[in-house]
């Protein structure tokens, strides 16, 4: 893999992406480029303060849009794209979040109908503060605050889902999409499997930090500007989409009910951990039986995100996953970085 370029893109209000698949690409990058994105909060930027309800300042279905897609040289179905996080910048000094009428995992929704009245629809605005590392929570019906560590992610990123489908940027599925995991930060690799001619990657709905399973349904929502480099791997498959960090590997499932989501994530990474390592399949599930991690992404999306991880350090002599894909775009980014000043 050789360094071909650096990218930076902004796109207009107009350019604004809601599915995944169904767009013509925004620009054309190759294995080894870096881009440089702007994306826009889950809102658009239209919720800025308590009194932008999202119900009377957006429109259906124009929510959670991603900026692209970008057509990937030489990308065919049955490849793999490597995509390294390097850097989350906040682009606003405020995020927000909210509450939806029918909407998050302890309310009535459309999936789980119940005669309850449906929630209050609110508006939390946070204070994002970079230089401290820091996003100020306000309660509404009280003065209490509280300063949390600002851990900026990618909610939704992904690439065209196959069959020339076209799939809303709310739905996470084998494609990416809106995986909503925190694991998406700084210095994590994802792989998804290449679905169609020039996968077509998108990516968007930055949070500021969001806990685990984004209960509400909304996490710290934010504008940002993200630095990602992309390598192609060929003739490597990759079903479902899988995560490498220095520490760890990770293997995401994406479906309802939330246990078929954990069993998909754990079926992944037993197989995925004795590929890497020649572990006996029976030996690999035991360990990770006992020594794995379940984060779980989400649990109000259309389909529910559930993680399955493991420590490297508890593998016998790993090999290096997708060829070290991981080291070479960590590497990358680094060096660039120290020149660009990301």
């Amino acid at each position: 893999m050789t360094t071909m370029g650096k990218i930076t893109y902004r796109p207009a209000r107009d350019e604004l992406a809601y599915t995944f698949g169904a767009r013509l690409p925004v620009a054309h990058v190759c294995s080894g480029d870096i881009l440089e994105v702007f994306t826009e909060d889950c809102f658009g930027g239209l919720v800025r303060g308590p009194a932008d309800l999202p119900s009377q300042v957006c429109r259906m279905p124009y929510l959670n849009p991603v900026s692209g897609p970008f057509f990937v040289e030489d990308a065919e179905p049955g490849d793999t794209l490597a995509i390294h996080i390097a850097a989350i910048t906040p682009a606003r000094d405020w995020g927000v979040s909210t509450t939806f009428p029918h909407f998050g995992a302890l309310t009535s929704t459309a999936h789980t109908a119940t005669l309850q009245p449906p929630l209050e629809e609110r508006v939390w605005i946070y204070d994002v503060d970079r230089r401290a590392g820091t996003v100020r929570f306000h309660a509404t019906a009280s003065s209490h605050e509280v300063d949390l560590p600002l851990e900026p992610m990618i909610g939704t990123i992904g690439v065209a889902p196959g069959g020339f489908e076209a799939r809303s940027t709310i739905v996470p599925d084998t494609h990416g999409g809106n995986l909503d995991t925190p694991e998406l930060r700084p210095g994590t690799t994802l792989y998804l499997g290449v679905k169609m001619h020039g996968a077509m990657l998108a990516l968007g709905d930055g949070h500021a930090r969001q806990g685990q399973g984004e209960v509400c349904g909304v996490g710290v929502e934010i504008a940002t500007t993200t630095t990602l480099a992309v390598e192609l791997i060929k003739g490597v498959p990759t079903v479902w989409p899988r995560l490498e960090t220095d520490t760890s590997v990770m293997a995401v499932g994406c479906v309802r009910p939330l246990e078929d989501a954990y069993r998909i994530a754990h079926h992944d990474l037993v197989g995925w951990t004795s590929s890497l390592t020649g572990l006996d399949a029976l030996d690999a599930y035991q360990l990770i039986s006992q020594a794995g991690r379940a984060p779980i992404g989400n649990v109000c999306d259309p389909n529910y995100t559930v993680l399955a991880a493991v420590d490297k350090t508890l593998l016998p002599a790993p090999g290096e996953a997708y060829g070290g894909a991981h080291h070479r775009l960590r590497q990358l980014t680094a060096t660039a970085g120290q020149v660009a000043g990301y």
